[in-house]
């Protein structure tokens, strides 16, 4: 009931505590207005940008192509860039300031893409690129633009009228293994930082605040050590780590019969042994916990951590563990959320043409997906509810809205109905629907950051927030140690394999005028089914 407490707690409180209305909390119109000019005069280099990206298809931790390209526009433009940030060597910063004072804002979102996803973009016939390659399943192709181009269009203001403050923009670096954002905050990226806007793809147009619904968690790899044996010869004198992998993964699926109804948890077996006759010296099993609170998450690492041991006890073996990342319950701020949906509003949705909406629907019917039209409103702002939640996925943005105050803009970039962690969700990531969505965000997101450059009692209101609403209900504690490093190790291999076949479908800007073109995609590709 703990998450259903919290929820509760945090609507009286927020029905208790006078705020103040932000509503007047605004950049100059006119401030705005240039900021919107100048993110459509570089709609070109957004569209680039985007397709860039898709065409990398980089996962965790190998980002390498990624980080050089964006870095190096953001570089071009005056910013500072510190690459290896919290001793991972695809994360960065890249900082603009301009004058003394004035608030530090950071701009962020995520930039990896999903093993096995490789998929033509364009069409809705599944179809890889490079079989078995990684690819921009849940659209993190789009993020980062729309952060560099709303950065660019602010910089631009902040020149012309003399604004002080500082931009910070980083990557949300192996996010899909929720495995660096708690790293960055331990290691103090965030000090200094006043406020924070994230974006995340969507087909929607929309941001939130107060609890999420969506769960917090830790990720664990359990490592077994036995004994090897000839499996025919001599079983008796091995002791088989695998068993010990087995067992624990046989009583926790015996327990969640006998766990909160938030909780979500899975594994993979990732070293299984060698071969069926040698019994396995070593094996292990990666899990992910999660749950909707600090104490929830906490709860369920300790019960694997006493499964784990207990397995090795049944085993005569021994096992070992590693925090690969951690994730915690997200929290969005609600002064900063509502100036964001003020300038959402004013934004608007794209304007789709015909042959989007012709080819949002060729995308669903091809794969037996609803079909619904790309919206043509915004989304409603996101409130707390009394509702208990019921489990869901993660994202790492929850350590920074604990760290500073923060906030996650969606920006309608996807068509709906497509399936999360599936190829459905690349089909329309280096496609006119992308562009025109990232386009939108990137607005949403420079008029925000005006609104906290050029009105300090938004920043006040956001801090106090944090401190009298959000803190009100649970403090920051990570499961995360001082000992516990990043696992810059992961997917290593299998980008040694594969980059070279990758690299031949990098996007060539200066010979096409767009991906699909350089594919050879015809749009809107309507004769897929």
């Amino acid at each position: 009931m703990k998450a259903f407490r919290t929820a509760t707690l945090y609507a009286a409180a927020a029905g208790a505590l006078a705020i103040g209305s932000t509503a007047h909390a605004e950049a100059p119109a006119a401030y705005k207005q240039e900021a919107t000019a100048s993110i459509d005069g570089n709609a070109k280099l957004v569209q680039v940008m985007v397709d860039s990206v898709f065409s990398f298809a980089e996962p965790g931790f190998q980002e390498f192509q990624t980080m050089e390209y964006l870095t190096g526009i953001l570089e071009e433009n005056g910013f500072t860039i510190v690459k290896g940030a919290a001793g991972i060597p695809t994360a960065w910063t890249a900082t603009y300031t301009r004058g003394s004072g004035g608030p530090k804002i950071a701009l962020g979102s995520d930039v990896d893409g999903l093993l096995g996803l490789s998929q033509y973009p364009g069409t809705g016939e599944i179809k890889p690129m490079v079989e078995g390659a990684p690819g921009h399943g849940e659209g993190h192709n789009s993020g980062m633009p729309v952060m560099v181009a709303a950065a660019l269009a602010t910089k631009e203001v902040m020149e012309k009228h003399n604004l002080s403050g500082t931009l910070m923009l980083w990557p949300g670096v192996a996010e899909e293994l929720l495995a660096t954002k708690a790293f960055f905050v331990r290691d103090g990226m965030f000090e200094g930082v006043d406020a924070c806007i994230f974006t995340h793809v969507s087909s929607d147009f929309s941001t939130s605040y107060g609890p999420s619904t969506s769960n917090g968690m830790v990720s664990v790899e359990y490592t077994f050590k036995g004994k090897t044996s000839h499996g025919a010869g001599a079983p008796w004198a091995g002791r088989s780590a695998l068993d010990g992998v087995e067992l624990m993964d046989i009583g926790w699926n015996f327990r969640r019969e006998h766990l909160p109804l938030t909780q979500r948890s899975h594994y993979v077996i990732t070293n299984g042994g060698g071969q069926p006759n040698i019994v396995p010296g070593d094996a292990s099993v990666w899990y992910y916990f999660r749950d909707h609170t600090f104490a929830g998450i906490r709860a369920l690492y300790e019960i694997g951590n006493t499964m784990s041991e207990a397995a090795a006890e049944m085993t005569g073996t021994t096992v070992t563990r590693r925090t690969l990342g951690y994730a915690a319950p997200q929290w969005g701020n609600q002064p900063l959320a509502e100036a964001a949906y003020a300038n959402i509003q004013s934004v608007g949705m794209p304007q789709w043409s015909a042959d989007d909406q012709a080819f949002a629907r060729s995308l669903q019917e091809a794969n037996q997906l609803t079909t619904a039209p790309l919206r043509s409103e915004v989304g409603e702002l996101g409130k707390p509810t009394n509702e208990r939640p019921t489990g869901g996925g993660s994202d790492d943005i929850g350590d920074i809205m604990w760290a500073v105050p923060t906030i996650t803009i969606r920006f309608p970039s996807n068509v709906p109905s497509m399936i999360g962690h599936n190829v459905t969700s690349a089909m329309a990531m280096a496609t006119p629907v992308a562009h025109k969505g990232a386009v939108a965000g990137a607005k949403a997101v420079a008029l925000t950051t005006l609104d906290l450059l050029t009105t300090p009692e938004l920043v006040t209101a956001a801090r106090r927030y944090q401190q009298d609403v959000q803190f009100a209900t649970e403090q920051y504690a990570p499961v995360l140690t001082p000992e516990d490093k990043p696992a810059i190790h992961l997917n290593t291999e299998v980008m040694n394999r594969l980059r070279p076949q990758m690299q031949q479908y990098y996007y060539d800007p200066a010979r096409y005028g767009s991906y699909l073109e350089q594919l050879g995609v015809a749009y809107p590709n309507v004769a897929t089914k």
